[in-house]
């Protein structure tokens, strides 16, 4: 099975920025679409951004574009999820996630990570 393990939280202070990062198990980047998902207390689980390896494509949560970044390292088999430009409602608790179909919608993903506590300040 697929193993993901999200690291690089923290407590930022508004406009600042943080980089995280998702281990994943040898080869996952060639068979899985790749996601990042995000959890307030008492709120849903939303969708930030999704990379799918076939075709390089990548997309965005309306919420965090031009601000966030997603991206892959196969040497190291790890996804990041560049966060810049950090607002407060972007406080939350982030997954990374892994699947076989290119979408938002969270119960689509298969594997997750335990997750990385996010805080921004203002």
């Amino acid at each position: 099975q697929v193993q993901l393990v999200e690291s690089g939280g923290g407590l930022v202070q508004a406009g600042g920025s943080l980089r995280l990062s998702c281990a994943a198990s040898a080869r996952t980047f060639r068979n899985y679409v790749m996601g990042w998902f995000r959890q307030a207390p008492g709120k849903e689980r939303e969708f930030v951004a999704a990379d799918r390896w076939s075709n390089g494509g990548t997309y965005y949560a309306d919420s965090v574009k031009g601000r966030f970044t997603i991206s892959g390292d196969n040497a190291k088999n790890t996804v990041y999820l560049q966060m810049n430009s950090l607002k407060p409602e972007d406080t939350a608790v982030y997954y990374c996630a892994a699947g076989d179909v290119f979408t938002t919608t969270p119960h689509e993903y298969v594997y997750w990570g335990q997750g990385t506590q996010v805080t921004v300040s203002s």
